[in-house]
């Protein structure tokens, strides 16, 4: 279950969304030379990356913040930032660019504190924005739960495009992350699910004040659960559905 874009996008040029995407992207294109190594690269993620057992002995404290701008790969990158252009730029026409951008370098910052404390012991040097995007996503959960996704579900060799309310997707993409934390020892490598399960939750939590102040649940009544504006028209999917040959 894959996102691919939102039925609202916003009105204004998020500003801080398209530079925050520039700026992970920069830090990708600058340590790419580091990745044709993996020593250096090692020495590289062990000089930026975030790692649990340091921190808990109160060593390499930046970590908590540079590596959110950190990726361990192209597709890495690219993932995380398809998922923030599409849930980053409502929220940030929400909020103001200001406003935005603390909202997520705090849940940035959450996210790797909460990973932190799941795996307190942990030398597995720790990079990526998902934290801090998961933060976006549970912001986006709560101001626009009924705002349409298109969601590319593959099921073997079978695919298809199917718009969902964010709710449904955002609530399984939440939940998958608690079933696999709870499975994860935060030692392997691999994903740091408590990481985004908590900068979710976090995120979700930052906005509140944003919710109450709207009117809680009086501003769902009036904007539908939707980004309040006009939904784009889409045509529909080129995406075909592939059935086996016999």
């Amino acid at each position: 279950m894959f996102p691919l874009r939102d039925h609202n996008p916003s009105q204004q040029t998020p500003v801080v969304t398209i530079g925050l995407m520039a700026a992970n992207i920069l830090v990708f294109l600058v340590s790419l030379p580091y990745f044709a190594d993996e020593r250096t690269l090692m020495q590289f993620f062990s000089d930026w990356a975030l790692i649990p057992a340091a921190v808990s002995r109160g060593e390499d404290m930046g970590g908590l913040v540079t590596s959110m701008f950190l990726h361990g790969g192209f597709m890495h990158l690219a993932g995380n930032m398809l998922f923030l252009w599409i849930f980053g730029d409502n929220l940030e026409e929400e909020m103001g660019h200001g406003g935005f951008l603390g909202f997520y370098l705090a849940s940035g910052l959450a996210a790797a504190v909460i990973h932190v404390v799941a795996a307190p012991n942990s030398p597995v040097p720790t990079v990526g924005a998902s934290g801090a995007i998961a933060g976006v996503m549970g912001g986006y959960l709560l101001l626009f739960p009924k705002a349409r996704v298109d969601v590319l579900f593959i099921f073997g060799i079978f695919f298809r495009v199917i718009p969902v309310p964010a709710f449904l997707m955002l609530g399984v993409w939440f939940a998958l992350q608690l079933f696999n934390g709870t499975l994860d020892d935060g030692m392997s490598g691999g994903v740091a699910y408590w990481a985004h399960a908590g900068g979710f939750a976090a995120g979700l939590a930052f906005t509140v004040p944003i919710w109450l102040r709207r009117g809680a649940t009086d501003y769902w009544s009036r904007t539908h659960g939707t980004p309040p504006h006009p939904e784009s028209r889409y045509s529909r999917s080129p995406v075909p559905l592939v059935r086996r040959r016999r």
